[in-house]
């Protein structure tokens, strides 16, 4: 749902622009409480992940393919306010170096991909392990319905946005039917992906999902007729380890970007394909950076389609994980700032 420039006028990209970098300011703040020695070390290598199964782009229906938004998967693993800057460092370096998503749209981009998309899921997560058993199944649960509902509600935004700053004049009805029916279908695949991702690390290292939170009751024991909290006992140095992790995160995403996406459908996704049918691409602008080495997910002058693929998603996955790392490293070190002992005015 990668919005090119041309797609909305200047006032609404503008003002688009605005709520996005109000988003991640907030953002940036909220994450300073969510990351922690367990989710910090995460939360780049959730960044270059979502970057990778992008790239997978998957048949959805006849001619229509969709990817991963990952706003639900980034939201559960590392928090809805960590999740906001997990995906605006994806769009921001899909833009730049990739050529994907209008530079002057980065604002409708991030308020769409990157803010419905997590709150919206993490809306729909929260409500739903509130009311579910205490289990691992009811979070996969939660995350397959959370992922399916965020991609239709991203889809109603862009139809909003589009309303009140398209380019063109097209029937808003038939976009809005067009865009939600695909996105349905597209918000299927991101569950599935979700809710596998999620299982996945619960079922080896449950402490590093912030979704899971509380998830284990709490042992009781009776002393003097009164229930009292079992003293939980330190994990093991071994569990304590986020390196396993987060090697085999990284090896993942270089081989789902650097291989495995050779094999996506190349069909157009479902605003691409939407565009086309209904004239709202007739001024689409030039991306600023289509002259960029790696745009279009290549590497200029490899002629080989699977090399300069592979070398691209690889670079990207790469470029992704270093700049999330980087953004976060910061964050936490402010959070450390603001906890120390001069920081709280012990």
């Amino acid at each position: 749902m990668h919005v090119p420039d041309g797609f909305i006028d200047a006032p609404i990209s503008a003002a688009t622009g605005v709520v996005a970098a109000a988003a991640v300011a907030v953002s940036l703040r909220g994450a300073r409480r969510e990351l922690d020695e367990r989710t910090a070390p995460l939360a780049g290598l959730v960044a270059a992940f979502i970057f990778a199964v992008q790239m997978l782009n998957f048949p959805v229906a006849a001619g229509t393919s969709g990817h991963l938004l990952g706003g639900a998967l980034a939201a559960i693993l590392v928090g809805p306010y960590t999740g906001v800057l997990c995906v605006s460092v994806v769009l921001l370096m899909q833009g730049i170096l990739f050529a994907d998503g209008g530079l002057t749209a980065l604002g409708v981009n991030i308020t769409d991909m990157a803010v419905v998309t997590t709150v919206v899921a993490y809306a729909v997560f929260r409500g739903l392990v509130k009311v579910l058993p205490r289990k691992r199944g009811s979070l996969t649960a939660a995350s397959f319905v959370a992922a399916v509902v965020s991609v239709p509600a991203a889809a109603v935004a862009f139809t909003l946005i589009y309303a009140v700053g398209g380019t063109t004049d097209v029937s808003i009805g038939k976009v809005a039917t067009a865009m939600i029916g695909v996105h349905v279908l597209i918000g299927i695949g991101e569950a599935v992906i979700t809710a596998l991702t999620v299982g996945a690390v619960v079922a080896v290292r449950p402490d590093l999902v912030y979704g899971a939170r509380g998830l284990q009751q709490k042992l009781k024991l009776r002393v003097g007729g009164q229930l009292v909290d079992v003293p939980a006992e330190p994990a093991p140095a071994a569990a304590r380890s986020h390196r396993k992790v987060w090697i085999t995160g990284l090896v993942t995403s270089l081989v789902l970007a650097g291989f495995v996406s050779f094999y996506a459908s190349a069909d157009p996704d479902g605003l691409e394909k939407v565009a086309a049918d209904k004239g709202i691409d007739a001024k689409t602008e030039k991306h600023a950076t289509a002259d960029s080495p790696l745009a279009d997910y290549g590497v200029k002058d490899v002629e080989d389609a699977r090399l300069s693929g592979g070398l691209a998603g690889v670079i990207g996955v790469g470029a992704t994980v270093v700049a999330g790392s980087t953004v976060f490293w910061v964050v936490r070190r402010r959070r450390t700032a603001d906890t120390s002992p001069v920081g709280t005015g012990v």
